[in-house]
């Protein structure tokens, strides 16, 4: 799969990695539920599988959503206000100009029918509750599948109580659990065996069942013991256990109570080291890989080179569970990690494992932004995108720390700019860094760094007014601390602002005069941003020929460095003003690259105004099916009404033109139905469609073309020449900082272009050079 595109899909669910067992009569409830609500919510305490539950009825509900089922995990999002934003991601919205989030989601989300999973909103549940009224007034195709230990309390919710399992089926789950844990153990089965010792052991395991309220976490974690004791111990263990908190009264403790006894059970059965990585392993608020806990929990009693052995010890004992496609990322249940929590700060060492985990995302902030203009680039996308809701953690930590620690944190979300703007969450970033500044308003490097950040944001977003005013203060706070380099890039902004106020000859010559000094002073970052940024403006004021070969100009310098995010701009850029230049082939070939570019690292915003400008190629071409759903991706994908491109004159007459001509051509019937369509396809379902210029998404049409090498990206003649030489697709992965499923991507590609069927029938290339450019990281 393209990088970019690779979050899930309406309808694609997380596969689960374990046997479902019971919730039959939930499951038909939620179901019924749906008949009669559009608000249901999976009220339950926790461990009592309300996750779990939701997830298997949405799979169940597909047929009822023919735009698909949007699962937002929000179990790692602390701050209320980015729910929206977070929703907008999930749906690869990005925000809309002058609009607020929410608003963006109900735009988008009008006219569709789709479910969404909002799962785990207890400590969420004011901004969940709200955003779930807004979608129910407003969108009235949309229904919402929520859970959350208590109701949201929104008009029309219908809640479905999630009790613990009843006693059948939580023998059931135990013995399927135990079963896994140990493969080969002897255990009767839910049905009575006659006389003797299996029907000892039934009863057994029906006291142990019922003494766990059925609760499905505190099951699963004492069936692992199986794995140390025999049934009857662990039986007479944990009764023990019990009596011992109950004072020997054989009353049962409350459910609340129950689980977090077999968690603490649990916890007295872990090694020293087990305990101490379980509570430094609940700073995380997402899943985490090996490497990361090893930095992070590594020290003092816990050394680095114990973390796997204790990490291993903890997902035997199913404190830790092993989640992602390759098994390589580990988490912990919110009911655990809470219990981990309360060690942690009991132990007096929570402030120095949160800094440790602070610091090593602040650490990723800044590979980000040393790896923005290399081959890397599309690598640290992808490792952001994975660590998210802890880089918000660190973020909120920052931002608890005082001057200093807000400091760091404007610091670090301002780092992480480009990708905000790749995901479409810029007003998350804008949210961080006003954080920060309003938490260190005293001047320094941070701070200038950060206003021109959100200015930028501001024009990304056509946002002119907020851009008029944040640049200025940026400018003068850069004075004041000597920080030349956000001096230079501001005068550059405000001379392109002035030019598209109007004061065009004096906007442009300041312009032009901070885009030379960044070639003198080959700052990578300005040619990369400033001559596509440039071309946008000279295009605005009618200097296409200007515009172009700026974009020619800034091609060039990019194109040896592996930087993809300002490449592809550029191109769609270049694309967008050959199109109203009338070089209608040669815009075509510039978005198609584009898109490639785009894909790689889900740039939505440059993917889809290449496919608005591709839809307008399709009708000039004759096609007016394939223009109708690309048009429809487009709009959905991005309103064209304040997308930057839109400030040349000639794009919404003619996208205005091009929309009545294909409606015309078609009907209103058949435009709205593949309007449609498009409006429902994905990012990655319009990159394959593109790529096989098909007339219909799914669909595959063989049109004349480049063929063998001339058909080959850069990217694909790099790595063909590394085939030949013999290179394995590791190899060619290391050789390029590019993951193995990149690389495996590219070689398909290279088979197919050339219409080879094996890698020794790929021809030797000459290799082609690959010239870094790292951007200064802003000195502190």
């Amino acid at each position: 799969m393209v990088f970019g595109f690779g979050q899930r899909r309406g309808g694609q669910l997380p596969a689960e990695l374990t046997s479902f067992v019971g919730r039959t009569e939930e499951l038909a409830l939620v179901r019924g539920a749906f008949g009669q609500a559009r608000l249901v919510t999976l009220v339950g305490p926790g461990g009592v599988g309300k996750s779990r539950t939701a997830l298997r009825a949405a799979a169940g509900l597909g047929e009822l959503f023919p735009d698909g089922v949007w699962l937002a995990e929000l179990s790692g999002l602390r701050d209320p206000e980015l729910v929206p934003a977070t929703l907008a991601a999930v749906l690869q919205l990005p925000e809309q100009p002058g609009m607020e989030p929410v608003d963006a989601v109900v735009a988008h989300l009008q006219g569709r029918r789709l479910l969404i999973v909002l799962d785990t909103c207890e400590h969420l549940v004011d901004a969940c509750a709200m955003l779930s009224d807004i979608l129910l007034r407003e969108a009235e195709g949309v229904s919402v599948l929520a859970t959350s230990r208590q109701p949201l309390d929104v008009p029309g919710e219908h809640c479905v109580q999630l009790a613990p399992l009843a006693p059948d089926e939580a023998l059931e789950l135990f013995l399927e659990r135990a079963r896994a844990a140990v493969p080969g153990v002897r255990l009767p089965g839910a049905a009575p065996n006659g006389e003797g010792g299996e029907s000892d052991d039934r009863e057994r395991l029906l006291a142990l069942v019922r003494r766990l309220d059925g609760i499905p976490l505190a099951l699963e974690l004492a069936a692992v013991r199986l794995r140390a004791v025999s049934l009857g111990e662990l039986v007479a263990r944990l009764d023990h256990r019990f009596e011992v908190l109950t004072g020997g009264r054989r009353t049962a403790l409350a459910r609340h109570q129950t689980l977090r006894t077999a968690i603490g059970w649990s916890h007295e059965l872990c090694t020293p080291e087990e305990r101490l990585l379980w509570a430094r392993l609940s700073v995380f608020a997402g899943s985490f890989r090996l490497a990361v806990a090893e930095r992070v929990c590594g020290g003092e009693e816990l050394p680095v080179g114990r973390v796997l052995e204790a990490l291993i010890g903890l997902v035997d004992k199913s404190v830790v569970q092993r989640v992602g496609e390759d098994g390589g990322r580990y988490r912990l249940l919110d009911t655990i990690r809470e219990y981990g929590a309360d060690w942690l700060d009991e132990s007096g060492d929570a402030p120095a494992v949160r800094e440790r985990h602070f610091a090593y995302y602040e650490s990723l902030a800044q590979r980000f932004w040393g790896g923005f203009l290399t081959s890397a680039q599309i690598e640290l996308h992808r490792e952001v995108r994975d660590e998210v809701a802890d880089v918000r953690a660190a973020l909120r930590y920052a931002c608890e720390g005082g001057e200093d620690g807000a400091e760091r944190g404007v610091w670090m979300a301002t780092l992480l700019g480009p990708y905000w703007r790749a995901v479409g969450t810029l007003s998350e970033g804008r949210y961080w860094i006003d954080k920060g500044l309003g938490l260190a308003d005293g001047d320094s490097a941070a701070r200038a760094w950060g206003l021109l950040m959100t200015g930028v944001f501001a024009v990304w977003t056509a946002d002119l007014d907020t851009a008029l005013t944040r640049f200025p203060e940026a400018q003068e706070a850069a004075r004041r601390v000597g920080e030349e380099r956000v001096v230079l890039f501001t005068e550059a902004y405000l001379g392109g602002l002035a030019a598209l106020c109007g004061d065009v000859e004096n906007g442009l010559a300041a312009l032009e005069r901070a885009r030379l000094r960044m070639v003198e002073t080959d700052d990578g970052l300005g040619i990369g941003v400033f001559h596509y940024e440039g071309a946008l403006v000279r295009a605005v004021v009618g200097d296409t020929a200007g515009a172009l070969e700026l974009c020619a100009t800034g091609l060039t310098y990019l194109e040896g460095t592996g930087e993809r995010q300002l490449y592809g701009s550029t191109l769609m850029v270049q694309g967008v003003i050959r199109w109203l230049s009338g070089e209608r082939a040669e815009s075509a070939a510039s978005l198609r690259r584009a898109l490639d570019a785009a894909g790689e690292l889900g740039e939505v915003l440059v993917f889809a105004m290449c496919a608005l400008v591709l839809g307008w190629h399709a009708a000039h071409e004759g096609r007016p099916v394939r223009a109708a759903w690309l048009l429809g991706y487009a709009e959905h994908a991005r309103r064209t009404g304040g997308d930057p491109v839109d400030l040349l004159p000639s794009l919404l007459e003619e996208q205005r033109a091009v929309r009545e001509s294909v409606r015309e051509t078609l009907g209103d019937a058949e435009f709205e139905r593949w309007r449609g369509v498009g409006a429902r396809l994905s990012g990655q379902d319009v990159l394959d469609a593109v790529r096989a210029d098909a007339e219909v998404p799914g669909a595959r049409r063989k049109v004349p073309g480049p063929r063998g090498v001339d058909a080959l990206t850069r990217r694909e003649r790099e790595v063909a020449a590394l085939v030949a030489q013999g290179l394995s697709n590791r190899e060619i992965a290391e050789r390029l900082v590019i993951s193995k499923r990149t690389a495996d991507a590219h070689v398909e590609h290279i088979l197919a272009k050339l219409q080879v069927t094996s890698r020794g029938e790929i021809p030797a290339l000459p290799a082609l050079p690959v010239l870094p450019v790292v951007p200064a990281t802003p000195e502190r």
